[in-house]
């Protein structure tokens, strides 16, 4: 028997003979499922390979993170060093280091 049977079976047991809460968990158990695989069917993660298939993306996403992490860092240590370079070279220029070189 299919979930969808099921949930029809349960959906009628419900309308004859009265929803009892036993009744009415098994419905919710069984729609919630039956629209979970509808829902990984629509994202092509209902085979046996889907598992494998969401550790690669979480991966992915990890060493896109990182990634992103160090080229904030990178670029930060970059503009901390050329703002310091340019403090050196205007504090050469006021103690007049260019006529020095001269």
């Amino acid at each position: 028997m299919t979930r969808e049977d099921m949930l029809a079976r349960l959906v009628a047991q419900a309308d004859t003979q009265g929803a009892d809460l036993v009744t009415l968990r098994a419905i919710v158990e069984e729609s919630s499922e039956l629209g979970a695989r509808r829902v990984l069917g629509r994202l092509g993660l209902d085979d046996a390979d889907a598992q494998d298939d969401i550790d690669e993306l979480r991966e992915l996403l990890s060493a896109w993170r990182d990634a992103k992490a160090s080229a904030w860092k990178a670029a930060i240590e970059w503009i901390v060093r050329g703002a310091l370079a340019l403090l050196l070279v205007g504090i050469a220029v006021r103690l007049g280091a260019g006529e020095m070189l001269s």
